[in-house]
């Protein structure tokens, strides 16, 4: 990969429809994360402070991306996603694992090292209400990269951000206008635009579409796939809704409690989850169709599981397998020795001593 010194000036072509920079071989991977964790220390005391305990929020993550892939990762609120992403991008500092993107190992780079690679590696924020600099106007927002990495373009900057706005379906007019003048899409737009910019190999997107109205969500996730199919982007996907996942990604990774508990294509997650965690949250996806026929004709109606009991604290969460005190197939062992994240079919990975469809 080509890195960018952070000092010096680049000339680029900022048009729509270039692919930009993805350089990696078809089959490669993009990005590989192995063991990531993160602990966020619990300190007491107000003189002199002292680490009373850890929040477990990561807990030896891996899994890798190839180029051109979508990889999305679903979870119960507090199970790590947001936490993952953040690493990915080094936004947060891993505890201890290991983060290989395009070859290079960006698990502890400074600031600096890691600047000129902010040009490979975007981050689409959950909320474009607070990810937006009010006093700014949208030419400066989506400008900023630019001018950050002191890259120059053929055509401007005005013109090379008029040409974003275009991409993502803003009006070029709207250069001078303010983040509050535009709707909750309008903005999660003007932020995918300035994600853009640079023309990044990887894209991590913060459940893109949790804050906005129902009606727009599908109106931004057919603009991010179109944009993949047009730039080459690669994205991990953080959400929680299981409907969004489905239509958007490759495969899909569950978390839960901060554990990797399930890996698999996307077809094949939805059609044989083996996590019972998985089975649980597949259940409870509202279907058009609650009544279904069985192989012998009978009507039967979809079956709802309900997890028994709250999701532990990650201050302190159970030892073994971390759904066993939610899980009904839980036995002696599940509370004694952790399950490891095996091959149980072909492509389709499970952290599971019992489990379903198998």
């Amino acid at each position: 990969m080509t890195g960018v010194d952070g000092s010096a000036e680049e000339s680029v072509t900022a048009q729509p429809g270039r692919a930009g920079g993805n350089g990696t071989p078809a089959g490669d991977t993009l990005l590989t994360v192995t063991g990531l964790t993160k602990h966020f220390p619990v300190m007491h005391g107000i003189i002199f402070r002292r680490a009373v305990g850890q929040v477990r929020a990561v807990d030896d993550v891996s899994f890798s991306v190839a180029p051109g892939e979508t990889l999305g990762i679903v979870g119960e609120s507090g199970c790590g996603k947001t936490t993952t992403a953040r690493m990915i991008v080094r936004l947060v500092e891993p505890t201890a694992g290991k983060i290989m993107f395009d070859g290079h190992d960006i698990t502890h780079l400074r600031q600096g090292a890691m600047r000129p690679l902010r040009r490979e590696i975007q981050m689409i924020f959950q909320d474009p209400y607070s990810s937006l600099n009010p006093r700014h106007t949208v030419g400066t927002i989506v400008g900023a990269p630019f001018h950050l990495q002191k890259v120059k373009t053929e055509k401007g900057t005005k013109r090379s951000v008029q040409e974003l706005l275009e991409l993502v379906g803003l009006n070029p007019e709207h250069y001078n206008r303010y983040p509050y003048e535009f709707s909750g899409g309008q903005r999660q737009r003007i932020g995918i635009a300035r994600t853009l910019a640079l023309r990044p190999k990887l894209i991590v997107a913060d459940e893109p579409v949790s804050a906005l109205d129902v009606s727009i969500q599908a109106q931004v996730i057919n603009l991010l796939e179109d944009l993949q199919n047009e730039l080459g982007l690669t994205y991990v996907i953080i959400a929680h809704d299981l409907s969004v996942i489905r239509h958007v990604c490759d495969r899909v990774a569950v978390m839960y409690l901060g554990n990797l508990v399930e890996l698999a294509s996307r077809d094949d997650l939805y059609a044989r989850p083996r996590h019972p965690y998985t089975v649980a949250l597949l259940s409870a996806v509202p279907s058009p169709e609650p009544v279904t026929r069985a192989a012998d004709g009978r009507r039967e109606r979809r079956e709802r599981i309900r997890l028994a009991g709250d999701v532990p604290s990650p201050l302190n969460p159970p030892p073994a397998c971390r759904f066993h005190t939610r899980c009904w197939k839980a036995q002696d062992i599940c509370k004694t020795e952790p399950p490891p994240l095996v091959e149980r079919a072909p492509g389709h990975l499970a952290a599971c001593h019992f489990p379903e469809n198998s």
